[in-house]
């Protein structure tokens, strides 16, 4: 840690931007955390903004104080930092077995540069800058054609705005230097699709190919029609069934909101068999263990139909966090809105672990290639497999997983 802690000292200074503090190493605390400085009393300190679900959490420090936690963090809970000043860049990144690699690029001396804000107070900054005319959020309905964000539409403004965050967070797991394969699976009207596009290709400056699957032919021609008029030449929209899709053999980003029961199952199996780097699913409408589950113990509260309802989705989402780990991912469940929006407000986000010690391997060898391994050929039953036969279930993503024929 000592040569991050050189590199740290220099950009902790009135030239810092930002720093981010990303990939946690844990599914429970902060999964974000940035860092600014701010003049409070006529005293240069750091801010730290901290995301915990759907809070934010503000403490200000004094340099060395910043620069201990930091370097705390990024020993005990976090994997990666991204320091931006007026001098340049730095980028850490810190391996499963604790090693650190380090870049630092240093900004040209004739490139323009503009000052910090340091006001202590700020109005929030969205990914999607209000006042800045965006085509899809005009016909979306949530921006006039000033720019200006229509006040019964800011719920929808900001949670596009959320969604663009958690999306930033894992920008540097894909390798952008080459072109970044992504499929939205049950896009429906493809609001948060075509946010991620722009957000992508024309914010950040990314070769992105972005896919839309739907059952609705009527969307599907609208979303294309959309596309074509807004020059999104590389995001295209088809019509067919998540569970029988064959079109494309890779992708490094996998994406399923609202997918209804058990097509969040089908879209995450392919995602774990074409080895994608990352898996967002926000799951909807999870019947399929609220079927099947029976339990002597849980017996008095399963009785209530509301309460069975909401501990088998509950269980559903865990078991497919669980299983994504198993297969090598590091997975969050997320708030993703409010519950008072709606009450499907869990995102799943995995990542793929750079590294899989022996202890993980869990695949073999001759599957390897193709990424796909079942489960069943572990060398013990896990934790989660023991849970689901106590209580008599068995989801379609542990039978995917485990290459079973489905009924």
């Amino acid at each position: 840690m000592e040569e991050l802690r050189e590199k740290l000292a220099l950009f902790l200074s009135d030239r810092l931007y930002q720093i981010i503090i990303s990939n946690p190493r844990r599914k429970e605390g902060a999964f974000k955390i940035k860092i600014r400085p701010v003049i409070v009393k006529d005293r240069l300190c750091f801010q730290e903004t901290f995301w915990r679900g759907t809070q934010v959490f503000h403490e200000n420090y004094e340099k060395e104080e910043v620069l201990a936690e930091i370097l705390k963090r990024m020993e005990k809970d976090f994997k990666q930092l991204e320091a931006e000043s007026m001098d340049g860049r730095l980028n850490a990144l810190v391996s499963k077995k604790g090693k650190i690699t380090i870049k630092h690029q240093e900004n040209k001396g004739d490139a323009p540069v503009k000052k910090p804000d340091m006001s202590h107070n700020r109005t929030k900054k969205y990914l999607l800058k209000e006042g800045i005319v965006v085509p899809f959020l005009i016909d979306l309905g949530v921006q006039t054609k000033e720019g200006q964000i229509i006040r019964a539409r800011y719920d929808k403004f900001k949670q596009i705005n959320r969604y663009l965050e958690f999306v930033e967070d894992i920008l540097p797991t894909l390798n952008t230097g080459k072109i970044i394969r992504i499929i939205d699976f049950g896009c429906g009207k493809s609001y948060l699709t075509f946010a991620l596009y722009y957000y992508l290709h024309e914010i950040k400056k990314l070769n992105v190919q972005i896919t839309g699957l739907d059952l609705k032919e009527d969307v599907i021609c609208k979303c294309n029609l959309l596309a074509e008029s807004y020059q999104y030449h590389d995001l295209h929209f088809y019509k067919g069934d998540i569970s029988t899709f064959e079109g494309m053999k890779q992708a490094d980003m996998v994406v399923t909101l609202h997918a209804c029961d058990t097509a969040t199952d089908y879209a995450i199996e392919k995602a774990v068999r074409w080895n994608a780097k990352v898996i967002f699913a926000v799951p909807c409408c999870q019947h399929e263990v609220n079927k099947q589950i029976e339990n002597e113990m849980l017996a008095p509260v399963l009785k209530y139909g509301l309460i069975k309802e909401r501990i088998s989705a509950l269980i559903t989402d865990g078991v497919r966090a669980e299983l994504l780990e198993e297969c090598g991912y590091d997975t969050q469940i997320l708030e993703f809105i409010d519950m008072e929006h709606t009450p499907k407000n869990i995102l799943i986000r995995a990542v793929k672990r750079e590294e899989i010690g022996e202890e993980k391997e869990i695949f073999r060898p001759a599957e390897a290639q193709e990424g796909i391994w079942p489960l069943s050929e572990m060398k013990e039953e896990t934790q989660t497999a023991l849970m689901c036969k106590a209580l008599h279930v068995e989801t379609t993503l542990q039978k995917l997983l485990n290459n079973k024929k489905m009924g």
